[in-house]
């Protein structure tokens, strides 16, 4: 019996439009999305002298040399640190407000980027009255995540919030679906995990012993991506979000 739901956040209960984040051509060169208004706020506030491209260098050397430790091993790099760390890289005086100010241009493109299906208030709405939900999200700015969630009117049915900045681990690790578990108070074999990606959200939760939904709506060529998968199946998969309430309703039975 599912007496628990827990949903990832991005391409699952809310859309990033990846098509308005796809890296930018300059002279030439393929840049990320946010690297030139990062590049203007870093001259413009910090008179930084390098031009876009040094800058796009310096960013891709800092985050390659940051993710060893962090993203490979299933640690969560904050934006912040991660501006932060450019900040030290680039010698100023003041590199926590150097990660201060990138971080609000980057996050700021990150939350125009996103879209919120229309239907989906009233399907954590429905599913509120007979399940405890739950978020568990892989995001680099939890702060960022919340404004999303109250904006979309989502949190006040999410009574149980993970963001793996504050949790400081990325799905993933079992360790953060074990966090939720231990939040809701189920057996995992209660809970239902729902998410977008095979192996963040599917080979995850099903590592603590969660039942686990693929939602293919924002997925581009899901049989490629099945294919190519080599973890646990999902046990579910839909389409849309407006499914999930017969589903659960079948499980709960």
């Amino acid at each position: 019996m599912i007496r628990g739901i827990v949903f990832d956040l991005f391409d699952t209960l809310v859309d990033q439009n990846h098509d308005e984040l796809m890296p930018v051509v300059v002279e030439g060169r393929r840049i990320g999305a946010t690297t030139p208004a990062l590049h203007a706020c870093a001259t413009e506030s910090f008179d930084l002298s390098l031009s876009v491209l040094d800058f796009a260098e310096r960013l891709r050397e800092v985050d390659r040399d940051l993710r060893v430790d962090t993203i490979d091993q299933g640690i969560e790099l904050s934006t912040l640190d991660r501006f932060a760390a450019l900040g030290r890289r680039l010698e100023h005086p003041n590199a926590l407000a150097f990660g201060e100010a990138l971080t609000r241009v980057h996050m700021g493109a990150l939350s125009a980027a996103v879209t919120v299906p229309g239907h989906h208030e009233a399907v954590l709405a429905s599913l509120a009255i007979d399940y405890s939900l739950a978020l568990c999200s892989n995001f680099t700015h939890a702060e960022t995540a919340r404004s999303i969630l109250r904006e979309a009117r989502f949190e006040a049915h999410l009574p149980t919030i993970l963001i793996s900045e504050e949790v400081g681990l990325r799905k993933p690790r079992r360790e953060i679906f074990e966090a939720v578990v231990e939040q809701l108070g189920l057996a995992p074999s209660e809970i239902l995990h729902v998410g977008d990606n095979l192996r963040a959200d599917v080979e995850g939760a099903a590592s603590v012993g969660m039942q686990t939904v693929w939602i293919t709506r924002q997925v581009e060529d899901p049989e490629r991506q099945m294919a190519e998968y080599d973890g646990p199946p999902p046990d579910f998969g839909l389409e849309d979000l407006m499914d999930l309430p017969v589903l659960a309703a079948r499980l709960g039975a």
